[in-house]
């Protein structure tokens, strides 16, 4: 398996860390989230179970870790095409956030977060990847709020974050 190499501040210089150790040693590393709505719903997906860490939580439309020296843009498109066969959709960059979440197994997600949105229609072609996603579902944001009160271990650490700190950021200001 070839090894992933993410961009993580190490002493404050930006450098190529492999994905695993930026995570255990809870390094801050860049990050993209993505967010596909329609219908005043997004589509969220669960994450495979082979995953090494949050396995089977739901998580937002997309997150991942652009590779050294990847524009964030082509790491969204680049994603959403191969975690569920998204393709030929426009994503408008929305801003940056930065959490800190531990994620269990002694892993630590420090990220610094470009946010995307894609707007789209529910009918939305997919093509999951069972290595990374294993369902989708649309939802509401008001129900996925009330979800997450009522089983927030069914979701992951950075999804409760943003739906709790950055809504209006991501969803606008009547979120």
């Amino acid at each position: 398996m070839t090894e992933i190499m993410i961009p993580a501040w190490v002493d404050g210089t930006l450098q190529p860390v492999e994905k695993l150790d930026a995570h255990l040693r809870g390094l801050r590393h860049k990050a993209v989230s993505v967010f596909v709505l329609a219908d005043h719903a997004m589509l969220i997906q669960r994450r495979a179970l082979g995953k090494y860490h949050t396995p089977g939580l739901w998580a937002n439309t997309c997150c991942t870790h652009p590779e050294w020296d990847e524009p964030d843009a082509t790491c969204v498109t680049r994603r959403l095409s191969e975690e569920l066969g998204i393709k030929n959709v426009r994503a408008h960059h929305r801003g940056q956030v930065e959490y800190r979440a531990d994620v269990g197994c002694g892993l630590i997600e420090h990220e610094l977060v470009e946010v995307f949105v894609v707007d789209t229609t529910r009918d939305l072609p997919l093509a999951l990847n069972p290595e990374e996603v294993m369902e989708t579902r649309w939802i509401t944001l008001t129900n996925l709020r009330a979800q997450i009160v009522d089983t927030p271990e069914i979701f992951t650490p950075w999804l409760r974050i943003y739906m709790a700190q950055h809504s209006a950021l991501i969803f606008g200001a009547d979120a």
